[in-house]
């Protein structure tokens, strides 16, 4: 078994950051804004505007939330209408003081506005009683704004049993909070709707989502988004819905692409160890496929905040139509996450633009994700700085990445030094990667350990990285216990690494079972193999359906030729993919059908690429087809690899055209080749030459 590093492998950076979100996400929705109300019994002049936020914003500030709804009165029709408040206000009409208690409210003239809002409460105005509550919660007066909230409340105010609601929320009283935010649900307040599946989604309790999709449907776009993202969950738990699921690193995620640019290791042969992939990846969830199930509405409610000017949701938009193929949309919603200030979208949106061709394009979008602290962005730089080699700028945006707390910068760094040779500093960014918990870097690290003879140190790291998913390394564990002549334990790794795709492993497995006579399971690991692109696997997967069928004979006179088995198909596979024994053999399948062209072809394709047999058997060919000088060329570039046939022809070929000096040394060769039965042919005739040469 020979053990390969990872040195020639640069990281391309983990294409997109599909992180697995754990946080509430409890964004802003500028609560207060829809406190400032104005019942249309009693006002119908003002209209109230809902602010639900924007996710990824920072909450706030009260003030901010209690403004901002509100409409603008700089018009010269509100300006007028408010000299007519202000004068049927100061005459005692409860209606206009409300209004103009509103409107000055709204213009953030807090002194101007108490008064009005005050008599107007005073009269039974149950807006103005809610106004008055927000006009307290600015000032400060917390207490005193949740009494004339309560009173508004009470008096049927939507809006006012939402703001006591979040009031009870921020006191920790949450049986308070629930009932006055399902109060004000329950009339079709969007916000307390929104509000209350906030908090039964804090209590993990089931009727959240009913609340979200309330509020989602009377147009609150952070609902629309989270509603979005538990339907999204839900069908990355449910095997009917999630489509694309990644084979390795599934977890439950945010639905965003994987992007693993990875340049991956394939080691050829049999018991190749491998460092690993230079896998960018965070423990991804599945991605969206299919616009089916819960997918399919999970797009709806993304699209729907995205076009009310979501920024995640647009994110999430993009990575849905990404994955299905969509990239054109896709980059649009990408674009507009990214000029709105989503880092992540810009990162995707740079990869996009990779894989269309335009790299500079691509490289301004990571700038200025990595600019904003997105890691995969910076990691994507040095990747492409590393390409171009330059080094040190590619050193620099690692050190970046790893800086704004993305793992895989120091794997990189790792992956730098050691295809620079830089072996200690490699071992130095491996082991801290590694203790951060990267399991390739953890399968790197014991791959550099081994390959300085410190098997004893290498093992642990190959065994967390393996307990952690790494495939490379269950497969490395493999071959360590094979070296150790520790068979049971090696198949043991190799069939956890072969159970995750892991194609050499699967060849390994596929090969112990032979070796115990296990002919149908090892079958199943070897097409496994051989469908991972193994050519060994191709061509011993078809050596056991060889083994189950008759030699074919040559075609009667006048029948047509038959058609290839799937034997063959498998032994032309692996030709294909170089495999030397595997071209002889098509060449033989080929010559036994009577398709002599075929046959030489793939004879002089192995015989080219040192087959000792390829050489004999093209020799064959081209003797019986006349061609004996060119015969004699392969046949002595056979012998001299060793064939003792080859060897004999050579002889006999010698001996017919009388130089016998040169049949005697031919014979020699034959006998010290062999086999036994060579060996004896070419004893006979070199006693005869040596008669004929004496006589």
């Amino acid at each position: 078994m020979v053990f390969m590093g990872d040195r020639a492998t640069l990281l391309e950076t983990g294409r997109f950051v599909q992180r697995r979100v754990h946080e509430m996400e409890n964004m802003a929705d500028a609560a207060f804004a829809a406190h400032v109300t104005d019942d249309v019994e009693a006002v119908r002049a003002v209209q109230v505007f809902e602010n639900d936020g924007t996710a990824g914003d920072p909450e706030p500030s009260r003030n901010a939330e209690s403004t901002e709804g509100i409409e603008s009165t700089e018009s010269t029709e509100t300006a007028e209408s408010e000299v007519r408040h202000r004068r049927a206000a100061d005459a005692g009409d409860t209606a206009s003081m409300s209004v103009l208690g509103a409107l000055l409210l709204r213009r953030g003239d807090l002194n101007g506005a108490e008064p009005y809002l005050r008599a107007a409460t005073a009269d039974g105005d149950r807006a103005a009683a809610n106004n008055l509550g927000v006009l307290l919660h600015q000032r400060g007066y917390a207490d005193e704004a949740a009494g004339w909230w309560r009173i508004a409340a009470v008096a049927g105010s939507a809006a006012a049993a939402h703001a006591l609601g979040r009031h009870y929320r921020e006191r920790g009283d949450e049986p308070g909070a629930e009932y006055w935010l399902r109060q004000s649900a329950e009339q079709g307040h969007a916000l307390g709707a929104y509000a209350l599946a906030d908090l039964l989604e804090h209590r993990s309790d089931v009727g959240a989502e009913r609340w979200l999709r309330a509020a989602a449907e009377q147009g609150h776009r952070e609902a629309a988004y989270r509603l979005a993202r538990t339907l999204e969950s839900k069908a990355a738990d449910d095997p009917h819905d999630a489509f694309g699921r990644p084979a390795a690193d599934a977890g439950l995620g945010t639905g965003l692409p994987a992007r693993s640019a990875a340049a991956d290791d394939t080691g050829t042969g049999t018991g190749v160890c491998k460092a690993g992939r230079a896998d960018g990846r965070k423990d991804d969830g599945p991605v969206a496929g299919p616009a089916a199930g819960r997918i399919g509405e999970a797009e709806q409610w993304y699209r729907q905040a995205a076009a009310r000017g979501h920024r995640r949701a647009a994110l999430h938009l993009g990575a849905i139509l990404e994955q299905r193929g969509e990239l054109k949309e896709a980059g649009r919603w990408y674009l507009t996450s990214a000029k709105s200030g989503e880092a992540r979208a810009a990162c995707a949106l740079g990869f996009l633009l990779r894989d269309a061709g335009d790299e500079e394009s691509a490289a301004v979008w990571w700038l200025r994700a990595a600019q904003e602290g997105d890691g995969n962005a910076a990691n994507a730089l040095g990747a492409l700085h590393a390409a171009r080699g330059e080094q040190q700028t590619a050193e620099r945006w690692y050190r970046a990445a790893m800086d704004a707390g993305d793992v895989n910068g120091a794997y990189n760094l790792g992956l730098l030094c050691a295809a620079q040779d830089r072996t200690p500093q490699a071992e130095q960014w491996y082991r801290r990667a590694a203790y951060a918990g990267h399991r390739e870097a953890a399968n790197a690290l014991a791959v550099l350990l081994l390959q300085a003879g410190d098997a004893t140190g290498a093992q642990p790291w190959f065994s967390k990285a393996a307990e952690a998913g790494s495939v490379d390394a269950a497969f490395n564990l493999g071959i360590l216990h094979a070296g150790r002549d520790e068979d049971r334990v090696a198949l043991t790794w190799y069939e956890r690494a072969a159970a995750a795709g892991h194609t050499e492993a699967a060849l390994q497995v596929g090969m112990a079972l032979l070796h115990h006579g296990e002919e149908q399971e090892a079958e199943r690991h070897l097409r496994c193999a051989a469908g991972g692109g193994s050519a060994e696997a191709a061509f011993r997967l078809a050596g056991v359906l060889d083994s189950r069928q008759p030699p074919p004979g040559p075609p009667g006179l006048g029948e047509p030729m038959p058609e290839k088995t799937e034997c063959e198909a498998w032994y032309e596979r692996a030709a294909e993919q170089g495999h030397r024994r595997a071209q002889v053999r098509v060449g033989m399948l080929a010559a036994s059908r009577g398709d002599l062209e075929s046959a030489a072809r793939w004879y002089r394709e192995a015989a080219e690429s040192g087959s000792r047999n390829g050489a004999f058997n093209l020799g064959l060919l081209l003797a019986r087809e006349g061609s004996e000088r060119e015969a004699a060329l392969w046949w002595s570039r056979a012998a001299n690899d060793g064939h003792g046939r080859a060897a004999l022809r050579l002889a006999l070929l010698a001996a017919r055209r009388g130089e016998l000096t040169e049949g005697q040394r031919w014979c020699a060769r034959a006998v010290e080749l062999g086999p036994a039965e060579v060996a004896e042919r070419a004893a006979r005739l070199r006693e005869a030459l040596h008669q004929e040469l004496t006589a």
